[in-house]
C-alpha cells in the first residue's frame, strides 16, 4: 500500500481499518517512507507498507480481494489519472500464496514487485521467508540485489498515539 497525497499518514491508517474489515487477520509491516519510482517529475515521497491478509469468506478468491481492495482505494479518493502518478492511495494485491495467476485484470504475484524496494523492504520485515513462485527468489535476496537506495524505515506509527 501507498500514498502520497492529501496526509499519506491517515491515507494509510483508514486503508489500515479498510484492510482489517476485510480480514479475519491483519498484520502490518512498518511504515517506509519512499521516493517515486517513475511517473511525473516532482512528486512527493510516498508512505509505503505491506500487509498480510487471510481474507473472510466473502473475498476468497483473489479476484474478489482486489475487487475489494480497489473500493478502498476509491472510498479514499482514489482517482486514476496516469501511471505511476501521485495517489491518495494505492493498494495492490502482491501475492496469493503460491498461485500463478495471469488475467486481463490480475497477474499474480505482482509483476513488478521484484524490482522495487519499495514493496521488498516492508515485505521482507514482515515475511522474511516469502519466495517468487515461479523464479524461487526470495524477497529478501531480491532487496539485496537492488539495494535500499530511497527507502527507508520510519517510526509512524499505524495507530494515533
Amino acid at each position: 500500500m501507498g500514498s502520497n497525497l492529501d496526509d499519506p499518514l491517515a491515507q494509510l491508517r483508514r486503508a489500515a481499518a479498510g484492510l482489517e474489515a476485510l480480514a479475519r487477520t491483519t498484520r502490518f509491516s512498518s511504515i517506509y517512507r519512499t521516493e517515486p519510482v517513475g511517473g511525473p517529475a516532482g512528486q512527493g515521497a510516498y508512505l509505503n507498507a505491506v500487509a498480510a491478509l487471510e481474507p473472510h469468506p466473502a473475498w476468497s478468491t483473489p479476484e474478489a480481494l482486489l475487487d475489494a481492495l480497489l473500493a478502498v482505494e476509491r472510498a479514499q479518493g482514489r482517482v486514476r489519472r496516469e501511471r505511476w502518478g501521485p495517489r491518495t492511495l494505492d493498494l495492490d494485491l502482491l501475492a496469493w500464496g503460491p498461485s500463478l495467476r495471469s488475467s486481463a485484470g490480475l497477474t499474480l504475484p505482482h509483476p513488478r514487485m521484484m524490482e522495487r524496494a519499495f514493496v521488498l523492504a516492508p515485505l521482507c520485515e514482515l515475511v522474511p521467508e516469502w519466495r517468487h513462485p515461479r523464479s524461487g527468489e526470495g524477497a529478501c535476496a531480491a532487496l539485496e540485489r537492488l539495494g535500499c537506495e530511497g527507502v527507508q524505515r520510519t517510526r509512524l506509527a499505524w495507530r494515533p498515539r
